[in-house]
């Protein structure tokens, strides 16, 4: 029954998502899914909304961050689940976070500017709205102002790494992404490691508390889950999985539910969680 699943990888507008967070438990429910997890980039302020509406809705919320961070020249993620999410260090935390990320969209902006685009930074703060600003911001003002005729041609042509207005984030390792997550008496957990490549970095994140590692994801192909699923047992962390969704009309469509776990994650989550959230 997909009552007994969880999509535990869920984008809202708090960061770079098309869906609010009343919106995404909604569609959630409206799936007949047991649990939804708020998962949003360096930021926890969709997840009392999402909070209030699964309770309305019947649906468990499980409060949850994606932390970016840095490995050599990739990209690590870090997913932090049962979170304090009140917590005032987390929030000075992801703030200063949030800030940079902030400062990044506008050296970003002054490039596209050197090169011609009349990209305003104030639009740029208009389309993000409260979320926490993106490259995926940045891409919708190109689109909007003609200079591309896709959010996936701005990202080609001006965004990603190495192209002409790409600017570098401010360095966050994994390891200080861990430990801010276990400061809020959350449960780390290593998002979409296939996308990442650096199996490498497994063991020493064991040593250093990890507990989780996102098996299931919808850019996991058969034989790469397979693959986490022995990583999983190999190092007893638990599985999780989501679909990774950041709503409809953006970068990259993926439903709600394309990938799921059983609500039993939850519970171990839940169990490994310091903060102990009264979550029904």
């Amino acid at each position: 029954m997909i009552k007994q699943r969880a999509d535990l990888h869920v984008h809202t507008t708090a960061s770079d998502g098309t869906l609010t967070p009343e919106e995404t438990v909604l569609e959630a429910a409206r799936l007949g899914l047991g649990a939804v997890g708020i998962a949003d980039h360096d930021t926890v302020e969709g997840v009392e909304q999402a909070l209030a509406a699964g309770s309305m809705a019947g649906i468990v919320v499980v409060p949850a961050v994606e932390i970016n961070t840095d490995y050599g020249s990739d990209e690590i993620h870090m997913l932090g689940y049962f979170i304090d999410h009140r917590s005032p260090e987390l929030n000075a935390q992801l703030a200063r976070l949030r800030n940079e990320r902030e400062d990044r969209a506008a050296r970003i902006v002054e490039r596209l500017n050197d090169l011609g685009l009349k990209i305003s930074f104030d639009r740029v703060k208009e389309i993000a709205g409260r979320g926490a600003i993106g490259r995926p911001h940045i891409a919708r003002a190109i689109v909007e102002a003609g200079y591309a005729s896709s959010l996936n041609s701005a990202f080609g042509k001006y965004l990603i790494r190495g192209a002409s207005a790409y600017v570098p984030r401010h360095k966050l390792t994994p390891l200080a992404a861990m430990e801010i997550i276990r400061d809020a008496g959350g449960v780390p957990v290593l998002a979409h490691p296939g996308l990442a490549k650096h199996d490498e970095l497994i063991p020493s994140l064991v040593e250093s508390g990890l507990k989780g590692i996102e098996v299931y994801h919808t850019d996991h192909s058969s034989a790469k889950t397979r693959h986490y699923i022995e990583i999983a047992r190999q190092y007893d962390l638990v599985a999780t999985g989501g679909s990774d969704s950041h709503g409809p009309n953006n970068i990259k469509t993926v439903a709600i539910g394309s990938a799921t776990v059983d609500l039993t994650v939850v519970d171990k989550l839940r169990e490994l969680s310091l903060t102990k959230h009264s979550i029904e």
